[in-house]
Formats: structure tokens, C-alpha cells, sequence
């Protein structure tokens, strides 16, 4: 099934079993993303972004793929020094992050051939294996990346403050509470595209 026919078949689903994001859903549009297998520098991105605005980041973005390459071999990182990466505008901290996920690339502890055939947990403990990389870019990285929809952000911030407003609770939600709410409304096995929806009802849908 084309991916497209699958967000199709997810929005329907969502509108025939929750009544909150129906109206969204009928009065909207499908979402806009699309899976893709460029993984390593969208991961590498995903470093270089943590807490910089978007402008910030991408003229990091741009040095650093003029200094080392669009799509850098793993080897050309780890042969550069941390000073090397610093120079094209990264922190220290985000240089060895980076430094790392090469390392897991060459050894073959994280293998992007692979990943297709692996569970969401199972490729959320192997990207969280690399230094910089936390739940929230994994989950991020299996939806906007390699496109799941099977996947319930729970600790973003978007959607604790999107579930809160849209479902009324008094306080932002918890885990346990939107896994709880996410049950109830059926979202399963469109956790992610539900996740969209309550995105943009904020207006602030997060991308890699």
C-alpha cells in the first residue's frame, strides 16, 4: 500500500472512533509528511537542531556539509578532530555526539539495513545507545523518518499541551494518561498520525 493510502486509512480509522479528532481530521488535510531512508544525516541533523532556532541550525547544517560532504562517510567524521567539527559552528558536546553516532555506524552497532525489519523499541534502544540521542529524537526519527504510525510521542511537549486543551484535562497530561486516553479513542495502529492531528492543532508541528 502506498504510504499516502496509509494516512488515508489512518485518518478514516481516527474519525470513526474518536469524536475530538474527527472534526480535525474531516475539516483539515491528510498529514504532510513523507518517509525517506536518508537516516544518517537526518540523525546527524537531529544533533546539530537540539535547542538552536531554525535558522541557527541550518546555517550549522550548511558548513558542516561543506566541510565534510552532504552525506559524510562515518570514517571522514571519525578521522576529523572535535576541533574540526567546533570549527563549522557545534558545540563540543554535540561534536563527540556526532563523533559517536559515526562510531556505532562503523562498528555496526547501529545498522540502517536493518532497522525495517526491527520493532519501534528495538530501534528506540539502538538510537538511544548513541550519546545525544534521546527518546523524543527517536520517536521523531520513526515517524517523520522512516514513517511509522504506530508511534505515541507521550513525553513531547506539543503533545502533553495539545492533549490537555483538546480533551480538557486541567493540567498537561502524563504518559500514562495519554497512553490511557490514546486506548480509549483506538488510536492504535495510528498513534502517530492521532499525533499529528493534535500537532496541528497547536499550529506547531515538529519536524526533523
Amino acid at each position: 500500500m502506498a504510504f499516502n493510502d496509509s494516512l488515508k486509512k489512518a485518518a478514516a480509522h481516527l474519525a470513526e472512533n474518536d469524536p475530538v479528532l474527527k472534526p480535525l481530521i474531516e475539516g483539515g488535510e491528510l498529514p504532510t509528511w513523507k518517509p525517506h531512508q536518508n537516516y544518517y544525516w537526518e540523525l546527524i541533523d537531529s544533533i546539530i537542531s537540539q535547542q538552536l532556532s531554525v535558522a541557527s541550525a541550518r546555517s550549522i547544517e550548511n558548513r558542516f556539509q561543506e566541510k565534510f560532504g552532504e552525506n559524510p562517510e562515518p570514517l571522514t567524521i571519525l578521522n576529523a578532530s572535535i576541533d574540526d567539527l567546533r570549527g563549522v559552528g557545534l558545540s563540543r558536546p554535540k561534536a563527540k555526539y556526532i563523533q559517536d553516532l559515526a562510531q556505532h555506524i562503523q562498528t555496526g552497532k547501529l545498522k540502517f539495513d536493518r532497522l525495517d525489519q526491527q520493532t519501534n523499541d528495538e530501534i528506540i534502544a539502538e538510537l538511544t545507545d548513541v550519546k545525544g540521542i534521546g527518546e523524543w529524537t527517536a520517536h521523531m526519527f520513526l515517524i517523520f523518518c522512516m514513517g511509522r504510525l504506530d508511534v505515541l510521542p507521550t513525553g513531547d511537549l506539543g503533545i502533553r499541551n495539545g492533549v490537555r486543551r483538546l480533551y480538557g484535562f486541567k493540567d498537561a497530561p502524563t504518559p500514562d494518561q495519554i497512553k490511557r486516553l490514546a486506548k480509549m479513542n483506538k488510536w492504535h495502529p495510528y498513534e502517530s498520525v492521532a499525533s499529528w492531528y493534535v500537532w496541528r492543532s497547536l499550529a506547531n508541528t515538529p519536524a526533523l
